[in-house]
């Protein structure tokens, strides 16, 4: 009725075009921004996926370096243990080497104090009581009687024995001869 009014009075008729034309703008507006808010969320994502596969690579890279360290620490600790198994046998065979050296040792004095006793024999046999003299201290200086063997089958006498049999002997002789020299010196003053 205000709109009767207002016209004149008369019945209008009415316009042809009867949308609001303040209404179509704002929803051209919202519907750019929506648009847009999807483009930058589009944008967005896009650049999220791009940043989270380079750190992806990133760390797959990181995981292989680290696979590559542990296998490089397990390598590592496998020779340690080998370098250890290895100075361990090192160690024993210097051991077994040193026993066998003083074995070598022990046998080479034993045959030079065998040969000894031998000369030793040979010259009481010769009835050379000086030559046994000599050899007996050079026996004694060496300390070749506890270098002869101790052991015996039965049926010889033991080398021990038998340089103790001849030393006995030789000592005796030159106490004989000691004795004789004495007396001749008091028969011929």
């Amino acid at each position: 009725m205000k709109l009767e009014k207002r016209s004149g009075g008369g019945p209008t008729e009415p316009m042809e075009n009867s949308e609001p034309t303040g209404k179509k703008p704002v929803v051209v507006y919202i519907m750019v921004l929506f648009i847009a808010a999807f483009l930058l969320m589009a944008w967005s994502f896009a650049s999220h996926q791009k940043s989270n596969t380079e750190a992806l690579g990133r760390l797959q890279s990181s995981v292989s370096t680290m696979q590559e360290v542990q296998k490089l620490q397990d390598q590592t600790f496998s020779l340690q243990k080998e370098l250890a198994e290895s100075k361990s046998q090192l160690e024993e065979l210097k051991d077994e080497t040193a026993a066998q050296q003083f074995a070598i040792e022990n046998l080479e004095k034993q045959n030079e104090a065998m040969q000894r006793l031998y000369m030793l024999q040979q010259q009481y046999s010769a009835g050379d009581y000086e030559a046994c003299q000599q050899i007996i201290a050079a026996f004694e200086e060496e300390n070749y009687a506890e270098a002869l063997p101790r052991l015996s089958d039965g049926s010889v006498t033991r080398p021990e024995d038998r340089y103790r049999q001849l030393k006995a002997a030789v000592e005796a002789y030159g106490a004989e001869e000691a004795f004789n020299t004495q007396g001749d010196a008091n028969e011929n003053p």
